[in-house]
């Protein structure tokens, strides 16, 4: 009988444990999947096993966006794909296991952005961003270089794979999707009314299947294995409740990115909704019910800190803490309600309400900057409160815990806060992104390494703490949301819609 050595078939590292069973070797190989969240602030990529566990993070902000004049919004150069690249580059850096064990990327990248392509699948305009107000109109065609209008997941897939295709799961708002079989429309007024003819448009896959096949000299660059899928996803929102674990219809989700919002997950499409918006889910033919949401939301937080500057830094260092840390300190040894001081969150307002800004009503002399910065914090906490009620009553259902995933989710104190106005347990999930974790859940469907999402959310999804409401506090908070906050719009819009034309 020929011998040979097992170690001299598999690399160092690949066979992670071995053990012995009814006279059986069984070897757990190294599998790693690799998921890129896209954001509108930064590019986070995490590479997991296939246990959900997290084994290596990157990441690489974006720089600011562009506003050349008022209502254009747009990302500079490259800037997606500069950060896409250097985000996966940092994340491989450090990772100390064999790349060539990476069996497939899930991308997630930002939705509602609108991408006008050359007829080589560059760029003929920059990235136009979700706050653009021109994305609130159907596409109009103006630049005869223009031979491809896409969304972000189409164009950084196009720069991983090289092919034409895109997830239908990103597609919403002034585009010809048919969601009934999740592909383009067949009518041609429909691609007529969005400004499109078909030859524009990429060929469309469901979220969990594949784009195509890592580029060849991308996959030499970074190091690995020869045509391992790039698998697609859905819109951003939808692949975050994925990674969160959301699946039963008593669970909500919290996304404190820069758009902060609230999501449940459906099996049947709202028609006609008016407190919320139905998009589609990251698991194809479900839906998610995305409640109103607060623009700029933790960006306000970082535009704050922005204002401290130099003063926070210095005393952030000097108690070796990072910035973060230290307003969160401070923010906790503010009293519950900030003494009076309360923010209203309208630091970007929508195309329908132009007139409305940010407001800060209450001051007097007990009030310190930490005041403010909690203060903005409740405000995030009152504000999603409300707009989730109202999706809650149209939908006729209520939720029993809530799920918080984005940056927002590492402050304890907006956790609390959260858990007290909301009066429910508030859970934060293990990991640096959630949506990485779902782009790396689509991967694993793609693979049938399980047997469908379910099966993979229950093993890879794990919670790091619950935060659970003091029931003091959120008889404080309710009071101060009913009388208050809830109607102080009903007296600013006047004095707004007086000042708008003044000051826009």
């Amino acid at each position: 009988m020929t011998s040979f050595n097992l170690k001299s078939i598999f690399t160092k590292g690949d066979i992670i444990s071995n053990r012995k069973a009814k006279g059986m070797i069984f070897m757990k190989y190294e599998r790693y999947v690799m998921g890129i969240d896209n954001g509108s602030q930064s590019t986070k990529v995490v590479l997991f096993d296939i246990e959900g566990n997290e084994v290596a993070f990157g990441s690489c902000p974006l720089r600011d966006p562009l506003t050349p004049e008022p209502g254009v919004v747009v990302h500079p150069d490259d800037d997606l794909w500069v950060s896409v690249y250097n985000a996966v580059e940092d994340c491989l850096s450090n990772f100390k296991g064999n790349r060539q064990a990476i069996e497939g990327i899930g991308l997630c990248t930002i939705r509602c952005c609108r991408v006008l392509l050359k007829q080589d699948g560059h760029l003929a305009y920059p990235v136009i961003s979700w706050m653009d107000t021109r994305l609130s109109k159907p596409y109009k065609h103006e630049d005869d270089q223009v031979k491809y209008v896409t969304t972000t997941s189409g164009y950084l897939g196009f720069r991983m794979t090289g092919e034409f295709t895109d997830t239908a799961g990103n597609y919403e708002v002034n585009w010809p999707l048919d969601w009934e079989t999740l592909d383009w429309s067949k009518d041609d007024t429909v691609m007529e009314a969005n400004g499109l003819r078909r030859e524009m448009l990429f060929n469309l896959v469901k979220p969990g299947e594949k784009l195509g096949a890592i580029r060849s000299e991308l996959a030499q660059q970074l190091g690995l294995k020869e045509g391992i899928p790039v698998v697609a996803t859905s819109n951003d929102k939808a692949v975050e409740v994925l990674g969160s674990g959301i699946k039963d219809k008593h669970s909500s989700m919290i996304s404190l990115g820069t758009l902060i919002s609230s999501m449940i997950i459906r099996d049947d499409y709202f028609e006609n909704a008016d407190k919320f918006f139905p998009t589609l889910a990251a698991i194809p033919f479900k839906y998610v019910y995305e409640s109103s949401g607060i623009r700029r939301g933790m960006w306000t937080v970082s535009w704050f800190k922005k204002l401290i500057g130099e003063e926070l830094v210095t005393n952030a260092s000097s108690l070796e803490l990072s910035e973060e840390e230290f307003l969160n300190r401070k923010a906790e040894e503010v009293p519950v309600g900030s003494e009076g001081l309360i923010t209203i969150l309208d630091w970007l307002a929508s195309p329908s309400t132009p007139y409305r800004k940010g407001l800060m009503i209450g001051f007097d002399n007990r009030h310190t900057r930490y005041h403010i910065y909690r203060s903005i914090l409740e405000a995030i906490a009152f504000n999603i409160k409300n707009n989730i009620d109202d999706m809650l009553y149209e939908v006729n259902t209520e939720i029993k815990h809530i799920v918080v995933t984005g940056g927002g989710s590492k402050s304890d104190v907006l956790m609390q806060i959260l858990s007290d106005v909301f009066g429910l347990p508030v859970l934060r999930r293990k990991g640096s992104s959630s949506a990485c974790l779902g782009a790396a859940i689509s991967v694993c469907n793609h693979l049938n390494i399980y047997e469908d999402f379910s099966e993979a959310i229950d093993r890879m999804v794990k919670t790091d703490v619950t935060f659970e409401p003091d029931e003091t506090n959120h008889a404080f908070y309710k009071e101060v949301n009913n009388t208050v906050v809830k109607h102080v719009r009903t007296h600013t819009d006047k004095i707004l819609k007086l000042s708008y034309p003044i000051f826009q």
